[in-house]
């Protein structure tokens, strides 16, 4: 009689192996370079511990539990990112299937990432999500090669799991075009320092939408900091001075965006009549209460969410091949979200020299 307290780290401990060797013998991941004797001592030890196949494989395979593991990276205690667990959750039901979420870190050892995915394949998932809480790219556990998974928000070095991802480019183009077709020409932007995709696409989309429109880049008309109010706040002031200022702003981000506001505050200018500003991300904590009211970009998360449930179940169900959205990671459209803090650009002198009503959020 099989004993269902065994799991694949007793297996793992029993062998002698790492718990990914033990996933990959079981799971039978045929580029696993795995010897025959070791494969014999795994097996051996799984039947003496009663860790049968239906542990592992064939609710991999064949059977199927109707439960999908979902492991976060930090973003289920991340309000404007919790939306990738929502749309998760939401599609896996419309699909009868439910989710299972363990919560994890950026920081956390590759070992400890691969004991939470060995914890969900003890409790027989069908396939694994998992999510970070920004754009980042990332090793992935190894034990998740050769599984159902898809990774949501990120993508995999190695480009063996499939991923999906907000388009930067896209999102940043829609931004600094907005500021384009209300009619400037001398355009800002606030840049993050950290080393992450959005940093480069929305830095390169910047430049390619001002040269489609036939304007000149002018490198320090671009600040870069810290993506947080306060290193917004520092960025803007540097920009935002009266012998080389741009009429608007675009942000990479909307915390960003609120240190701009509160810049623009101290210098005596009003938004959007002296500057316009645009952000990215549509935190909507921060874009509809700053006044005016933020225009931004929409992260899909909810759709990043929903997408990747949706292409990991029809994976589970034998209707779609994930390897074929494993070599380019699908990119999810990052919409706009027009507000009150985009105007057309009027003349240099003719500022009011007004602050803003607050340099943060309306009513505080």
């Amino acid at each position: 009689m099989t004993n269902r307290s065994v799991g694949i780290k007793d297996v793992a401990a029993a062998a002698g192996v790492s718990v990914t060797t033990v996933s990959h013998v079981l799971n039978d991941v045929a580029y696993a370079r795995v010897g025959a004797g070791t494969r014999e001592r795994v097996h051996e030890a799984a039947q003496r511990l009663g860790y049968g196949p239906n542990r592992l494989a064939q609710a991999l395979r064949t059977q199927r539990s109707g439960m999908i593991g979902f492991i976060s990276e930090e973003i289920a205690t991340t309000p404007h990112a919790g939306r990738i667990i929502l749309g998760a959750e939401e599609t896996a039901r419309t699909r009868g299937y439910r989710i299972m979420i363990i919560n994890s870190t950026s920081t956390s050892s590759q070992d400890s990432k691969e004991s939470q995915v060995a914890d969900l394949l003890d409790r027989q998932v069908d396939g694994i999500l998992y999510a970070t809480m920004y754009h980042r790219k990332l090793a992935v556990p190894m034990n998740l090669a050769g599984l159902p998974a898809v990774l949501v928000d990120s993508e995999d070095i190695s480009h063996t799991v499939s991923c999906v991802i907000p388009d930067e480019m896209g999102g940043a183009r829609s931004a600094v075009q907005t500021l384009i077709d209300a009619g400037h020409t001398r355009i800002g932007m606030l840049n993050n320092t950290d080393d992450v995709p959005a940093t480069y696409s929305r830095l390169r989309a910047f430049k390619d939408t001002l040269a489609d429109a036939g304007l000149p880049f002018h490198e320090e008309l671009v600040q870069s900091e810290l993506s947080e109010v306060p290193g917004g706040h520092r960025a803007a002031l540097r920009l935002l001075k009266p012998e080389s200022r741009p009429t608007a702003v675009f942000c990479y981000n909307d915390r960003m965006a609120m240190g701009a506001y509160r810049a623009a505050r101290e210098l005596g200018l009003t938004i959007p009549d002296d500057i316009s500003v645009v952000g990215f991300d549509n935190q909507q904590l921060i874009a509809e209460n700053l006044y005016p009211a933020l225009t931004t970009v929409t992260l899909p998360h909810y759709e990043m969410g929903a997408w990747a449930t949706e292409n990991l179940i029809d994976a589970i169900e034998g209707k779609t091949d994930l390897q074929l959205f494993a070599a380019h990671p699908t990119a999810l459209p990052c919409p706009m979200v027009l507000r009150d803090s985009v105007a057309s650009p009027r003349h240099r002198g003719a500022s009011s020299g007004a602050a803003l009503d607050s340099p943060t959020l309306a009513n505080t």
